[in-house]
């Protein structure tokens, strides 16, 4: 607690010490403001810059997000059409599958469609090694 005691009294000792310096001075104290509030002015003038330059940066990604949200808009309802694509298609397939006959007809189109890819994956496979 002594400790605290002592610095306070050598801050107080150290600015009354500099307050009567800053007496002494007079009329040059009044050009170190001067001097001192020019030096504040440019600190000042560069943060204004920085503010502008965030400002319009912030304006651009206000911009890019609004544009972003707009597309987002438009991807959605074009998704919502081929949701309504899909469903009326899904719908078609299962009064196709409603009938024995249509099913068959179409196990055979698999089968016919399963067979063309196995087909084609086997002939380029060959025709690789062929000219190899």
């Amino acid at each position: 607690m002594s400790y605290r005691r002592d610095s306070r009294g050598s801050r107080s000792a150290l600015f009354d010490n500099y307050s009567s310096i800053e007496d002494g001075l007079g009329a040059s104290s009044s050009q170190s403001h001067e001097i001192d509030e020019n030096d504040n002015d440019k600190p000042v003038d560069s943060l204004q810059d920085r503010v502008m330059i965030l400002k319009r940066l912030t304006g651009d990604i206000h911009d890019e997000v609004e544009s972003h949200n707009r597309f987002l808009d438009k991807m959605g309802h074009s998704m919502d059409a081929s949701r309504g694509i899909m469903s009326g298609t899904v719908d078609r397939f299962k009064k196709v599958f409603d009938k024995k006959s249509n099913r068959q007809v179409c196990k055979l189109a698999g089968y016919f469609l399963v067979s063309f890819i196995l087909l084609y994956y086997l002939v380029k496979i060959i025709g690789y090694f062929m000219w190899r």
